[in-house]
This record gives structure tokens, C-alpha cells and sequence, in this order.
């Protein structure tokens, strides 16, 4: 077999006799790694060792793993003002966590005679959060419904990133006020007002001071 010492230095081709002797000596596990090589490939190692760290990379590959989801949004053609920056404010919210979403306008009875309604909805929409988004698939009719996909520019790995600092950042800020290290409340703004109201404060006149 071919050997490889603990460090990856290559011992060269040994008998397996000479391999088991090594690993006693280093007080390590003799490892197969390349059965298929010609000759074989084996390895000194800490197999216990190698197992856990192998286990912690997978775990953190799937943390880190962006899973592409799609959320959606239902709206009506005549959706009031305030219903409507409500789901905007939804939409915003799948867009910077790198979600996509599908908008539907549904349409009922006579609605569905309407559809520009719809398109000036969606197109209407997709304006109001350019900023976060792009239309990835165009307002298409859909039976009764009308369905747009919108894409966010940020990618979802980029996001869950950004969502681990911030939370990372929350954490740091409860901790410095819970030891007492935080600053106080306003300290450096409330100086800051109180020396602009002092040079705002009009200076005495020859009148005033006679």
C-alpha cells in the first residue's frame, strides 16, 4: 500500500505489516482512503478526530447552504391603500432575505374584464421595490389569476450573511447594556442639541445691556 504519515508526508509503499506497526508507533488509526488507487492509499490518522471535524464541515456546508424558496403574495385588483403597503412591506421583507416572490392579482366576476388593472397592480408594484428586486418573469394571465415572479438582487447566501452579523451585532449590544458598558441613552446627540441650541441663542444687544 501506499502510505501517507499524519502530517501528509508520504512514507512511500510499505507492506501493510510495516503500516499497522507505524500507526502503533504514532498511536493512530490506519485509515483506507483510496481503495481504488493502485496500490491503495492509506492514511495515519485520529479517526475518532477525523469523523468529528468531518461531521462539523458537513454541518456547516448545510448552514450555509442556500436553498432557493419562493414565497407568494395575493392581492386584489382594487386592493386599498393601506392593504397595499402592507403586502409591499412583505414583499420587502422576502426580498432582503433573498427569497423570490410570486405576486397574484386574483380576479373576481366581473374583474376578470379588467385585466389592465392588473398589469398597472403588478408593474405598479415592481416599481416600488426596484431597489430590492427585479421582475424575473413578466405579469402573465393565469385562469382567473395574473402572476408576476419577482427576483431579488441580493443573493440568498449574501442575506443569511448579513441576518447572522446583524443578529451577532443585537447580541453584542444586549450584552454591552447588561454589563453596564453601553453608552447612555442619547449621550452623544443630547451634547450635541444643547450646543446647537447655545449657538442658536441670539447674543445680548447694547439696548439689553444698558
Amino acid at each position: 500500500m501506499r502510505l501517507v504519515g499524519p502530517s501528509g508526508e508520504q512514507v512511500g509503499i510499505v507492506p501493510l505489516a510495516k503500516a499497522l506497526e507505524l500507526a502503533q508507533e504514532y498511536d493512530l488509526d490506519l485509515v483506507e482512503v483510496a481503495a481504488n488507487a493502485r496500490p491503495p492509499v492509506c492514511k495515519l490518522m485520529d479517526y475518532g478526530k477525523f469523523k468529528y471535524e468531518s461531521a462539523m464541515k458537513a454541518r456547516e456546508a448545510r448552514k450555509n447552504q442556500a436553498h432557493t424558496v419562493i414565497k407568494e403574495m395575493k392581492l386584489r385588483p382594487k386592493i386599498d391603500p393601506h392593504d397595499y403597503e402592507t403586502k409591499k412591506g412583505h414583499v420587502e421583507r422576502f426580498l432582503k432575505q433573498g427569497d423570490k416572490v410570486k405576486i397574484t392579482i386574483m380576479f373576481r366576476g366581473r374583474e376578470q374584464s379588467r385585466p389592465e388593472l392588473g398589469f398597472r397592480l403588478l408593474k405598479r408594484l415592481s416599481e416600488d421595490v426596484q431597489e430590492l428586486g427585479f421582475v424575473e418573469s413578466s405579469p402573465k394571465q393565469d385562469g382567473r389569476n395574473m402572476i408576476m415572479v419577482l427576483g431579488p438582487h441580493k443573493k440568498k447566501t449574501e442575506a443569511m450573511a448579513e441576518a447572522r452579523e446583524a443578529q451577532a451585532a443585537r447580541k453584542d449590544a444586549r450584552r454591552g447594556y447588561e454589563q453596564g458598558t453601553a453608552p447612555a441613552e442619547g449621550g452623544a446627540e443630547a451634547e450635541e442639541t444643547v450646543v446647537e441650541e447655545t449657538v442658536a441663542t441670539p447674543a445680548a444687544t447694547p439696548a439689553d445691556e444698558g
